[in-house]
């Protein structure tokens, strides 16, 4: 359950603008006024312990803006993946904020919190029932992580589905104290086909996370009043295949991964756990049979 400390650090947040403010950050993190933006990244560097060995670029003044730097990329071979085909690779540097089963159609946020898988996608229940009794993953990316998302496991895009809504932060002490956190912000829903059944990889925005992306779409339009669902398996143009490992997309600012499995599909390693550090490419589990 949460504190006193948590509820005091929480909900403050839902008396503040969260879009406007959020669009306000994402200009100055794309201002080009080299010496601004060198103190700002430096200042990031500092106050985070950002480990900038791993950057390509390690020096701020490569970088033409803030966001530049906080969507670096990193140097080749810096996260290898498994060598076995069947394992699940994690897709992010972060850390695991819950891992487990989806029972009874919820997802555990945090001890005493839970929330619905059909509100989570976007309130479409036949899109819900393939992920019913399945396994999930929420992944929590901290300032100071690679913000860079990658494939899990290798499939096909068939669906995207946009869910406006607010921008709470996504750090621990709020998914403790706000119900209902991850179908509160808006998110994005990419839905993918494996030859072991379906996988989503769900991105959540969070305060100042005015801007996603991802490889086949660039910048998602954020915002609006309704859910928002491209077919992927009408597009016209060539079929978007990501083989594991490969970048699917990326935060302009930090914020949390979710991933889903359907029933039978996939098991957890044992012993995984909320808190637990976690790097791209670190075997979460294995598709096929539960391990």
């Amino acid at each position: 359950m949460y504190s006193l400390t948590d509820w005091l650090k929480s909900w403050p947040l839902a008396l503040l603008p969260h879009h406007m403010l959020s669009s306000m950050v994402r200009a100055v993190t794309r201002w080009r006024i080299s010496w601004l933006k060198n103190l700002l990244i430096r200042a990031f560097v500092c106050h985070f312990r950002v480990d900038m060995s791993e950057a390509i670029e390690a020096r701020p003044e490569n970088y033409p803006d803030f966001n530049s730097f906080f969507t670096r990329p990193l140097k080749p071979g810096m996260r290898a993946q498994p060598e076995q085909p069947d394992a699940i690779a994690c897709p992010v540097d972060g850390a695991i904020s819950q891992i487990g089963n989806v029972e009874a159609g919820s997802l555990l946020q945090a001890k005493g919190r839970n929330f619905s898988l059909v509100d989570l996608l976007g309130g479409d229940r036949d899109r819900a029932a393939a992920f019913a009794g399945g396994i999930f993953t929420t992944l929590y990316l901290s300032p100071r992580d690679y913000h860079r998302i990658h494939m899990p496991c290798s499939g096909q895009l068939t669906e995207t589905v946009f869910i406006p809504g607010r921008l709470y932060s996504v750090a621990p002490h709020t998914t403790r104290a706000i119900p209902n956190l991850f179908t509160r912000n808006e998110r994005q829903v990419n839905l993918f086909t494996t030859p072991n059944g379906p996988v989503a990889v769900i991105m959540v925005g969070a305060i100042f996370v005015s801007s996603m992306e991802t490889v086949w779409e660039g910048a998602i339009r954020t915002g609006g009043s309704g859910v928002r669902c491209l077919d992927y398996r009408d597009h016209h143009g060539p079929a978007v295949e990501l083989q594991r490992g490969e970048e699917m997309g990326r935060f302009n600012m930090g914020s949390t991964v979710i991933l889903l499995f359907s029933r039978d599909q996939a098991g957890w390693l044992p012993g995984l756990q909320a808190d637990q550090p976690v790097r791209i490419g670190q075997v979460l589990g294995y598709l096929g049979s539960k391990t």
